[in-house]
């Protein structure tokens, strides 16, 4: 079960990293942006994420399960750790804050608070991955601690990735000034 588990918590790596990518794209383009690197990050979710997969299917396979997943665990927790100051850029972007700016001074602060708070949300989850899997290697109850460390993993990726899809979409609600009720 933990096998199964490390290679979908790697195709969900791939997962956000696509969606960032997406974001970042769509950010380069933009006319009022300037040029910032983000590849740090968004290379350790892919690298990690297809390690993941590759590391979960050996598992499956049966070749050393328990080290393999706790090895996976602290790949993870290192990603979630590098990658949380992308994410951090991406809420904090330049063209985000442009969206931003016909909103209230109250929404602005907010967002950026809430892109504060979920890249140290992703942070401190990846240390605590990172933490879990190294005592997971040291064989102290590996099963359990691996499953752990997903599960902490994963509710950092829920989190992350739903502060992100919901600062996004935030901006294309209308306001007061701009709304129209349609009978």
């Amino acid at each position: 079960m933990v096998a199964i588990a490390t290679a979908v918590f790697g195709a969900a790596l791939l997962i956000q990293g696509g969606a960032m990518l997406t974001e970042f794209a769509l950010i380069e383009t933009a006319p009022e942006t300037e040029s910032s690197s983000t590849g740090g990050g968004l290379s350790a979710l892919f690298l990690v994420g297809f390690a993941g997969i590759v590391l979960g299917v050996l598992a499956l396979l049966g070749v050393h399960a328990p080290v393999l997943t706790a090895v996976s665990a602290i790949a993870f927790g290192a990603a979630l750790v590098i990658s949380s100051s992308a994410v951090w850029q991406l809420l904090t972007s330049r063209s985000i804050a442009a969206r931003f700016q016909a909103r209230s001074p109250m929404l602005r602060v907010m967002a950026s608070e809430v892109a504060a708070g979920s890249s140290g949300l992703q942070a401190m989850a990846g240390l605590a991955v990172i933490v879990l899997g190294i005592l997971a290697v040291a064989g102290i109850f590996s099963g359990p601690l691996t499953l752990i460390a997903f599960l902490v993993a994963g509710a950092a990726i829920v989190l992350t990735g739903s502060t992100l899809s919901g600062t996004m979409t935030g901006f294309m609600r209308p306001t007061g000034a701009t709304a129209r009720v349609t009978p």
